[in-house]
């Protein structure tokens, strides 16, 4: 009876604990960016169930994809090197928002721009300036990344190839608006919408004149910003003003502010949260975005 006892806790323990506790590390995929020059590695978080699925690629911010604990002394990352930089190495939010989406049956791949360019350090805080930076810019270098997953994704049978969509941060969220800005260019409206990223949820991006292409936002496929009143590194007012813009003919641009959330404000580590606004922001994005994305769907 014990015995029985015991093996009835256990289970009921197994479906209590947190997905990050249970769920299988991401696997590493290498794949070429639509640059034609780059080969890029990606971390596959893939569900549980039987495929095929909808997939979501996550773009980074201007850290990088590895945890601040380990990649300080971090420069190339590739299929032929070995380094601290790994799929074991990821930050908490990646690792967090992976496990989210393949728990909701969405195949998640985050790629890293910046360990194939030899910067998998990432850049601090304000370094908006450094020259470092250009090589690995959201303009013209990173949305070719986007891109190079999208195709990647799409020359898979485990991927429903019609719902594929974007998700960035920070850097890798201007990163996002850039690709749906140049998505809509290069294929027209609707053919985008079909055939491309079908929406994109952008987390605290700069939206000034040196991070985005345009000064608004020409797309068919919606568009959702999550930004926090309170960030100190990028102006949510310039991200309001852009949706605005962009709403005013007839974008498909959705706006949640966080009143007292910063800078990454959904980081779910102790001291991030520990900012008044932060946990009540998380929270709620974290609601919101599978609501979005399954609205996008349909």
């Amino acid at each position: 009876m014990l015995r029985h006892l015991i093996a009835a806790f256990v289970g009921l323990l197994a479906t209590l604990l947190p997905v990050a506790l249970v769920s299988a590390a991401p696997q590493t995929v290498y794949f070429p960016s639509a640059d034609g020059r780059t080969a890029l590695v990606g971390y596959v978080f893939q569900p549980v169930g039987p495929g095929p699925w909808p997939a979501i690629v996550m773009l980074h911010g201007r850290g990088g994809p590895y945890s601040s604990n380990d990649n300080a002394g971090c420069t190339y990352v590739g299929a032929t090197f070995a380094s601290p930089c790994n799929a074991g190495s990821l930050s908490r939010r990646h690792m967090m928002w992976g496990e989210y989406w393949s728990a909701r049956g969405f195949l998640a791949l985050l790629p890293d721009s910046f360990g194939p360019r030899g910067k998998a350090h990432g850049f601090a805080r304000f370094t908006h300036d450094d020259p470092d930076r250009a090589e690995v810019n959201e303009i013209s270098v990173r949305p070719l990344d986007a891109e190079g997953a999208l195709a990647y994704l799409r020359g898979l049978h485990e991927i429903i190839a019609s719902q594929i969509y974007l998700q960035g941060w920070s850097n890798g969220g201007s990163t996002a608006l850039n690709v749906m800005i140049r998505q809509e260019n290069q294929q027209g409206s609707q053919q985008g919408h079909q055939a491309g990223y079908r929406g994109a949820l952008v987390f605290y991006p700069g939206c000034g004149e040196s991070a985005l292409l345009a000064p608004a936002l020409f797309v068919s496929a919606p568009i959702a910003m999550f930004l926090g009143s309170d960030d100190e590194e990028v102006s949510p007012i310039i991200c309001q003003h852009v949706a605005e813009r962009s709403r005013r003919d007839g974008n498909p641009i959705d706006v949640t502010i966080y009143a007292g959330a910063t800078h990454d404000f959904d980081d779910p580590s102790a001291r991030r949260q520990s900012a008044p606004g932060n946990q009540a922001a998380m929270d709620d994005a974290l609601v919101k975005a599978i609501a979005l994305v399954n609205g996008w769907k349909k």
